[in-house]
C-alpha cells in the first residue's frame, strides 16, 4: 500500500486536496490583480473560472492520484490561514505540471519551495517516468528561482503562444531532457 498522498505535511504547511468548501478563498487567490501581475490575462474574473480549475485538480487526484494541494498554515497563530496552491498535476498525459500561486501576503517566506519539495517526491512516486515541467513567463523573477533551487533545468526559452503581451517570452524548466511531443504539449 502507498502513503496517502493527501493531506501531506511539510514543515510549516498543510496541503490538501481541494475540497468544494475552498473555492471562496480561492477564487479570492485567483481574482487577485497581485496574483497575476506576471500574466494579467490569467486574472480569474467569475468564480466560475476558479470553478473550472478545481475541477481540473479534482480530475487530475481522481484520474492519477495527485493533482494541486491547498497549502494552509499548521500551527501557531495562523493555523489554518490560506497560503496558496501548488503542486503537481498531470498535462496531456505526458509530464506532471509544476504549479504554485500564493497568497502576496505569504511571498518571499520559502513557502513554495515547502511545497516543491513535497510535490516532486510525489509526482515520482505516483508516475516516475514523466518529467516535472515548470512553464512559466520569463519576467517572474521569483518562480523562475523557485523553479531552479528546486533543481528544475531551463529546457526551452521561447515566445509566449496565447499571451495578449507580443513580448512576453515562456521558460519551460523540467528535471530532465524533454521529448518533441512533451515540449510541444506545453508550448504549442
Amino acid at each position: 500500500m502507498t502513503t496517502p498522498l493527501s493531506p501531506t505535511q511539510t514543515p510549516r504547511l498543510l496541503l490538501t486536496r481541494p475540497q468544494p468548501d475552498d473555492l471562496a478563498e480561492l477564487f479570492a487567490l485567483h481574482a487577485d490583480p497581485d496574483s497575476w501581475r506576471h500574466l494579467p490575462s490569467g486574472r480569474h474574473r467569475t468564480r466560475e473560472d476558479t470553478e473550472q480549475l478545481l475541477r481540473g485538480y479534482e480530475q487530475s487526484w481522481a484520474e492519477h492520484g495527485l493533482g494541486a494541494w491547498v497549502a494552509r498554515r499548521r500551527g501557531g497563530p495562523e493555523d489554518g490561514a490560506l497560503v496558496g496552491v501548488g503542486g503537481c498535476s498531470l498535462r496531456g498525459g505526458v509530464a506532471w505540471n509544476l504549479y504554485y500561486r500564493l497568497t502576496p501576503a505569504c511571498r518571499g517566506q520559502g513557502l513554495a519551495q515547502e511545497i516543491i519539495a513535497a510535490a516532486l517526491p510525489a509526482a515520482r512516486r505516483v508516475r516516475p517516468e514523466l518529467p516535472v515541467v515548470a512553464y512559466l513567463v520569463e519576467h517572474n523573477t521569483g518562480s523562475k528561482a523557485a523553479a531552479e533551487r528546486a533543481g528544475l533545468v531551463l529546457r526551452w526559452r521561447g515566445p509566449d503562444a496565447g499571451n495578449p503581451d507580443p513580448d512576453a517570452v515562456r521558460l519551460v524548466y523540467a528535471d530532465r531532457a524533454l521529448a518533441p511531443a512533451v515540449l510541444e504539449s506545453f508550448t504549442g
